[in-house]
C-alpha cells in the first residue's frame, strides 16, 4: 500500500494559507469565484521551491546533486524576484490594486512572500553548512577560508592574487566625485568600510569592488591529494590592504543586488525590434530598479542601511544569508570528475529507424508516425538528425521552424545555416522575447540571416512559444510535407535535462495545418478551419473549455468521465472553475502539475474528485500531456502550453491530438507510471501544503524517472 507521510521540515505552514480541513466550511454558500477556492500564484510557486529544496535535503541523492538543487533554488528565486516580485512592486508604486486569485492585494502578497521565503532560506543555510559542505570535505572537496590555511599556502595565494586578480579589480570609493556605483544585476560585490589614520575626520569611507565575472569563483590551493579551494571573495578581502594601502579595513562584506528584469516592448512603435530588445537587455543588467538586497550575516547594520538607502529599498527587501552568496556559481563543482558524488550517467535510446541515410528516414516517416520521450529517447539522433538530414537531402526544398530557446552551440541552428547555404528555403521564427535568452537568440538570428535564411521575429505583442518544424520535400514530382511537433524546445542541452514528448508525422492534414500556422506567424492571417492543430490565442482556450464541458455532459455513473493531465503549471481563471464544475458532476480528475497550481483540491462540494500531484526529480518535468475519456472514445493531446493565462492569451501555442492507438498507449503508460511514483511524488493538500508520498515495506519503490531510465538500459541489453 502507498501512503502519504508528512515530513515536518518539508511542509511548513505558510502565512495566508487556508485551513487544512474544508469539512467545517459552509461550502454551500460559496460560488466558483470565491477567493477561498484558489491558491495564491506566487505562494504556490514558493511551495514549488520548497519541494526543490527537499531534494537538496534528501540523503538518497548523490552529494553533488544535492548541491545542485541548492543552486537551482537560488537561481529560481533570482528569477522570481526579477519578474514576479518586481511586478508586484511596480503595482504598489503605481497604486494598482489588482487582487490575486485568493483575494490578496500586491502589498499583502509581498508580505506573505517574505514570510514564506525566510524559512526556506534558513533551511537552505542549514542544509549547506551542516550537511553538504561537511560531506563534501569528507569526500575530498574542501572549501577553506584563507585564514585557516598554513603560511606556505597563504604565500602562494598572495602571489596568485597579485598576478591574476588584482589587475582586474576596480575599487570605487563613495564621494563627491564618485556617487554610488551602478552595480550589475546579480553580480557579486564587496563593500569595504575604511578608516584613514592620517585624517582627523571621524567619518568612515566606503568603497566597493564588483568582482569581475571572468574570475573563477573557486581558487585552487595546490599541493594536496584532495581538492582544496578558497573562494575568490575571501582572497580579495584577505589582501584588501594591498588594494587600499595605508588605510585600515574596518569591515569587508559581500553583497548582491537583484534588479527588475522584466520589460515590455511597444512593438508597434519599435522600428528595429532586435535593436530595441538588445537595449532593454542592457538596461536589465544596469539601469533597472533594485528589488532585493542580499548581504552576508556579518555585515554591520549601518553598512546594510547605507546600501538600502542608495538602492531605494526597504528593510523587507533585505535578505541576510549565513552562507556564500551567488550559489549558482557552485554548479561549477558538478564538472569535477567525482562520479560517485553524481547521478549515474545514462545514454539515451537511439531509434533505429532514424539512424540511416536521409532518404531512408523520410521513407520510414512516410508510412509511420513516431513518438519520442526525451531525455530517455535521444534528442540528438531523432530531432537533430531530422533537421540535419533535411539540410543535406537534395530533395528537400524548404524548412520552417520556430526557435524559442536554442541554447549555445546549437546543432539545430547549424543545420539550418547549412540548409540555407545549400540553397533550401529556410524560414526561422526566432522569438527575441524569450526571457533571459534574448541575447543568445539575437546572436542566432544574426547568424541565420548571414547564411541567407529568412528570419522572422515572431508575432507582434505575442510570444511565439509553440515548437514546430515543417519540412517540404519533392517526391515523385509532388510536394510532401513532414512535421515535427514537441512539448519542448529545439535545445539539445535542455533535452538532456527536461522531460518532453516529440512527435513526427507525414500526415497530410498536419502538414496542411503547419503550413497555415507558419502563414499565421508571418502574415498574421486568421485561419479558422484547422484540421488537427488547436492554436492559442486563436482557439486553444475555448477548445480546452469545450473538452472539459464535454466530459461533464458525457459523464454518467455507469460510464464516469475522466480527465488526466500533466503540465508545468495551472493558473487560469476560466479553466480552474471548469474543472471544479466537472468535479461537482463526478468526473474523476487526475492532475500532474510540477510547479504552480492555483486549484485547490479536496474541497467538499467542489473538488473532492480532483487529485493533484507534483513530481520533483533528476529531470525537470516539462511535458504537457492531456487525456479526455470522451465517453470511452479516448482523446490524447500534446501541447506547448500550460493551462495559464500567459499561454492561452499572450503566446502563440499549439495543442495537437495523437491519433494512432499504439502512440496513445505510450502516452497512457507514461501518465500512469508518473501517477504511481512513490519516490519523487508530492500530493497537494487542500491546505496548500504538499506531502511527500512514501511507500510501505510491503511495496516496491517506484521512481518514474528511474523507471524510464531502466527502460532504456534494458533496451540496450537486448540489442
Amino acid at each position: 500500500m502507498i501512503f502519504v507521510e508528512k515530513a515536518e521540515s518539508r511542509t511548513v505552514s505558510t502565512e495566508g494559507k487556508l485551513k487544512k480541513s474544508s469539512k467545517n466550511t459552509n461550502n454551500k454558500s460559496k460560488s466558483l469565484s470565491s477567493h477561498e477556492l484558489y491558491f495564491n500564484r506566487e505562494l504556490s510557486l514558493i511551495e514549488f521551491q520548497r519541494r526543490v529544496l527537499s531534494e537538496a535535503e534528501n540523503p538518497e541523492q548523490p552529494l553533488l546533486e544535492r548541491l545542485k538543487f541548492c543552486a537551482i533554488l537560488s537561481s529560481n528565486l533570482d528569477e522570481f524576484f526579477m519578474i514576479r516580485v518586481a511586478g508586484l512592486k511596480s503595482q504598489v508604486a503605481g497604486d494598482v490594486v489588482e487582487l490575486s486569485y485568493d483575494g490578496k492585494s500586491p502589498v499583502e502578497q509581498l508580505k506573505h512572500i517574505r514570510n514564506n521565503l525566510i524559512p526556506i532560506y534558513k533551511q537552505q543555510e542549514i542544509i549547506l553548512k551542516e550537511q553538504i559542505f561537511p560531506e563534501l570535505a569528507k569526500n575530498g572537496i574542501v572549501i577553506d577560508h584563507y585564514r585557516d590555511l598554513p603560511d606556505k599556502d597563504k604565500f602562494a595565494l598572495k602571489e596568485y592574487f597579485q598576478n591574476e586578480v588584482l589587475p582586474l579589480l576596480t575599487p570605487i570609493s563613495l564621494g563627491p566625485a564618485n556617487p554610488f556605483p551602478r552595480l550589475i544585476n546579480r553580480s557579486l560585490n564587496i563593500a569595504f568600510v575604511l578608516d584613514d589614520p592620517t585624517n582627523d575626520n571621524p567619518e568612515k569611507h566606503v568603497a566597493f569592488i564588483q568582482i569581475p565575472n571572468i574570475l573563477t569563483r573557486f581558487i585552487p590551493v595546490k599541493g594536496y591529494d584532495y581538492l582544496r579551494y578558497v573562494l575568490v571573495e575571501h582572497i580579495i578581502i584577505s589582501f584588501a590592504d594591498i588594494i587600499f594601502p595605508g588605510l585600515i579595513i574596518e569591515a569587508a562584506n559581500t553583497f548582491r543586488v537583484t534588479r527588475d528584469a522584466d520589460f515590455d516592448i511597444a512593438e508597434d512603435e519599435a522600428e528595429d525590434l532586435l535593436s530595441e530588445i538588445a537595449e532593454q537587455v542592457k538596461q536589465r543588467n544596469w539601469g533597472r530598479a533594485a528589488v532585493r538586497l542580499e548581504v552576508t550575516a556579518k555585515m554591520p547594520d549601518y553598512l546594510a542601511n547605507l546600501l538600502m538607502k542608495a538602492l531605494e529599498l526597504e528593510p523587507d527587501d533585505l535578505y541576510i544569508h549565513d552562507r556564500p552568496l551567488n550559489l549558482v556559481d557552485f554548479m561549477e563543482l558538478l564538472k569535477l570528475d567525482k562520479r560517485n558524488l553524481k547521478d549515474i550517467p545514462f545514454v539515451s535510446k537511439k531509434i533505429p529507424e532514424f539512424l540511416g541515410e536521409p532518404h531512408e528516414l523520410f521513407n520510414y516517416l512516410k508510412k509511420n508516425d513516431v513518438l519520442v520521450h526525451h531525455p530517455f529517447d535521444s534528442f540528438s539522433s531523432t530531432t537533430v538528425k531530422l533537421i540535419s538530414d533535411a539540410a543535406n537531402d537534395p530533395d528537400v526544398l524548404a524548412i520552417k521552424i520556430t526557435l524559442y530557446r536554442t541554447g549555445s552551440n546549437s546543432d539545430v541552428v547549424e543545420s539550418l545555416k547549412r540548409a540555407a547555404e545549400n540553397g533550401k528555403f529556410v524560414t526561422a521564427f526566432v522569438e527575441l522575447k524569450a526571457r533571459f535568452d534574448e541575447e543568445k537568440n539575437i546572436i542566432w538570428a544574426k547568424a541565420l540571416e548571414q547564411s541567407v535564411a529568412h528570419v522572422i521575429y515572431g508575432v507582434p505583442n505575442l510570444k511565439t512559444h509553440c515548437k514546430i518544424a515543417l519540412i517540404v520535400r519533392r517526391e515523385s514530382n509532388k510536394l510532401k510535407t513532414y512535421v515535427h511537433l514537441s512539448t519542448g524546445n529545439y535545445n539539445q542541452v535542455t533535452a538532456r535535462l527536461y522531460t518532453d514528448i516529440g512527435y513526427f508525422t507525414s500526415n497530410e492534414k498536419f502538414g496542411e495545418d503547419a503550413t497555415y500556422l507558419f502563414n499565421y506567424l508571418t502574415a498574421y492571417s486568421y485561419h479558422k478551419d484547422w484540421n488537427h492543430l488547436v492554436v492559442a490565442p486563436v482557439d486553444l482556450r475555448l477548445r480546452l473549455l469545450e473538452l472539459i464541458e464535454r466530459e461533464i455532459e458525457l459523464h454518467t455513473p455507469e460510464n464516469p468521465g475522466m480527465i488526466f493531465a500533466k503540465m508545468n503549471s495551472l493558473a487560469h481563471r476560466e479553466v480552474i472553475p471548469a474543472l471544479y464544475r466537472a468535479s461537482q458532476k463526478g468526473v474523476k480528475i487526475k492532475l500532474l502539475v510540477r510547479g504552480i497550481c492555483c486549484l485547490r483540491p479536496g474541497i467538499n462540494g467542489f473538488s473532492e474528485n480532483i487529485e493533484v500531484k507534483s513530481i520533483i526529480g533528476r529531470f525537470l518535468e516539462h511535458s504537457r500531456i492531456f487525456y479526455f475519456k470522451n465517453g470511452g472514445n479516448d482523446e490524447y493531446y500534446l501541447s506547448s502550453a500550460d493551462w495559464m493565462s500567459r499561454n492561452l492569451h499572450r503566446r502563440v501555442e499549439i495543442m495537437f491530438p495523437i491519433l494512432e492507438k499504439n502512440l496513445q498507449d505510450q502516452l497512457w503508460r507514461i501518465l500512469n507510471i508518473y501517477w504511481e511514483d512513490n519516490c519523487n511524488s508530492w500530493n497537494l493538500l487542500s491546505s496548500g501544503e504538499y506531502e511527500k508520498v512514501k511507500y510501505t515495506d510491503d511495496d516496491e519503490p517506484l521512481s518514474a524517472q528511474n523507471f524510464f531510465l531502466d527502460d532504456i538500459r534494458n533496451y540496450k541489453l537486448f540489442q
